[in-house]
């Protein structure tokens, strides 16, 4: 026999539902409008959750914002859930693109400075996780730039529609995990009748850390470890 050379298989947001559903023993005759309805929004809720399990790699975007003398905190799209790494760069583009990498700091840190409306290169920035979110850098840029801050961020995953066939927002390798996990949210309003329900939850919820440990382990980049003793030129803080 031979493979099939081919690399397609996918499933649907729908043919994810029902097999999540046939997983809680209700078959697909039983399944009403209802049932898609509350798949619909436990599906969602569900990739809500994965949204806050990171660092899922194939959800890591590259983006810019450009800094303004004087201006120290910026928009950030609401889509952005955590930031990983970001760098100030002068020339940006060019052939003699400069980048310096810059670090976080929390709120506390933030307000201890005291000056924070001093001007300079940006070291250091505050990622606030507001509803809309913002980025506050220190010292505040000055004119010496023009600077651009890239950073890459891990962002949500995308809404979730049932009609349409329509695929969810994971790659291939997250999509037993995707089932199990929807399996067990359904399994919290659609319990099989005669059965012991808790022990039925527990075991929905058993089979999604099963099939989430190892493809979490796997969702991570293979490189050596590097260790930096030190990075304190680069910074100049109040």
């Amino acid at each position: 026999m031979t493979s099939s050379g081919t690399y397609n298989f996918s499933l649907s947001d729908g043919e994810c539902v029902l097999e999540a559903f046939e997983r809680c023993q209700v078959r697909m005759p039983e399944i009403r409008q209802k049932h898609m309805a509350s798949a619909r929004r436990n599906l969602n809720l569900l990739l809500s959750e994965l949204s806050t399990r990171q660092v899922n790699l194939w959800k890591v975007e590259f983006n810019t914002i450009d800094l303004v003398q004087g201006t120290a905190t910026y928009d950030v799209p609401t889509r952005v859930v955590m930031i990983l790494d970001a760098y100030r760069a002068i020339n940006y583009g060019s052939s003699d693109q400069t980048n310096i990498y810059t670090t976080p700091i929390s709120r506390t840190e933030y307000a201890s400075y005291a000056a924070p409306q001093t001007q300079g290169p940006p070291t250091v920035y505050w990622f606030d996780r507001l509803i809309s979110p913002t980025v506050t850098f220190f010292p505040t840029p000055d004119g010496n730039g023009p600077y651009t801050w890239g950073y890459y961020s891990c962002i949500q995953m995308q809404d979730a529609n049932l009609p349409g066939g329509e695929t969810p927002d994971v790659p291939y390798r997250a999509l037993s995990m995707l089932t199990a996990g929807l399996a067990y949210y359904l399994s919290l309003s659609w319990p099989p009748q005669g059965v012991d329900q808790i022990a039925f939850q527990n075991a929905r919820l058993a089979e999604f850390n099963r099939v989430f440990a190892p493809f979490a382990s796997n969702d991570t980049e293979n490189v050596n470890m590097s260790l930096v003793p030190s990075l304190s030129a680069y910074y100049r803080r109040g």
